[in-house]
């Protein structure tokens, strides 16, 4: 049992922090605003299984799948902290009017919403290359050969559930917050998140590339 509640914890206090529900509410609202709040809810439930399915897959066979193909986690996260930056720096010069027209909603069906789901809402919006990244190395870290290790599978799968859950009341609920903040706040903070995002990007595009620097000049 106490293998369980430390993969579960591990997760969490790792992963929540960067994964960040709240933070990307505005941001997942900005994106979605010509859809309805029912058709939101659905969007955020389909993000919150992607989420599930990327934690769990890095965190179990990341490593495999990076080795397979040849690439290292360094350049992960340079490829990764690329796409992030440029999606925060797409939303940050978003016009505020594009933003706010709420109550304008596209006639769209299931398959279209789903479409969005996985590109750019869950990746690299909701768990991005720093998510990714830190889910490969805790993985990889982790003692394959220990006996007990159904119970660390068993946690890390209850921990990603959790961020999961998180991750679809905080978007299902955005317009919520978008009302109790008011048109002026939820502006504010979109453009504070948007630029947050394209820092975090920048991060962990250095942290690659400083990996990679390291790698060829201690080469020599």
């Amino acid at each position: 049992m106490m293998p369980m509640l430390k993969s579960t914890f591990l997760i969490l206090t790792a992963l929540f922090p960067i994964v960040n529900p709240l933070g990307g509410a505005p941001l997942f609202l900005s994106l979605t605003h010509y859809y309805s709040a029912d058709q939101r809810k659905i969007l955020s439930r389909r993000i919150a299984i992607n989420s599930i399915v990327l934690i769990v897959v890095s965190y179990f066979i990341g490593t495999h799948i990076l080795a397979f193909f040849g690439i290292s986690l360094p350049v992960v996260q340079v490829g990764g902290g690329l796409v992030l930056t440029a999606t925060g720096w797409a939303l940050l010069r978003q016009k505020d009017e594009d933003s706010t027209k709420a109550d304008v909603h596209r006639s769209v069906n299931e398959q279209d919403l789903f479409s969005k789901a996985f590109y750019p809402l869950t990746l690299p919006l909701t768990v991005g290359p720093g998510s990714i990244s830190v889910a490969i190395t805790l993985g990889a870290n982790e003692p394959h050969a220990n006996p007990q290790m159904i119970y660390s599978i068993v946690g890390a799968v209850i921990g990603a559930v959790l961020i999961a859950a998180s991750v679809y009341l905080c978007y299902a609920f955005a317009d919520r917050l978008a009302r109790a903040l008011g048109e002026t706040g939820m502006s504010v903070i979109m453009r504070l998140s948007s630029f947050l995002l394209v820092c975090i990007g920048v991060q962990i595009i250095w942290n690659g590339l400083s990996t990679l620097l390291k790698s060829v000049t201690g080469a020599h």
